[in-house]
């Protein structure tokens, strides 16, 4: 059961170790953040895919975004890794 005030969580899938480590690598590479990547996926195939009501609930979760970005004071810095 999901919390109603928890506005992103933790989820698991499968997927083989050498994919997610070529995936990560890649990812670094192009400075993309693997994490942003796959939500932009995901963003993007709902907008493509999605009937009325995944288009509802997209728009709900951008909003809920937008507003606890808002609260912390944006999108959290990058820092490079070493």
């Amino acid at each position: 059961m999901t919390d109603a005030t928890d506005h992103t969580f933790v989820t698991r899938f499968r997927i083989p170790r050498r994919m997610w480590d070529a995936y990560g690598t890649a990812a670094d590479r192009q400075g993309v953040d693997r994490s942003a990547d796959l939500v932009a996926h995901v963003r993007d195939f709902i907008r493509t895919h999605g009937n009325e009501q995944e288009l509802a609930e997209l728009e709900a979760a951008e909003q809920e975004l937008a507003e606890r970005r808002a609260r912390k004071g944006g999108r959290p810095r990058k820092t490079p890794t070493a």
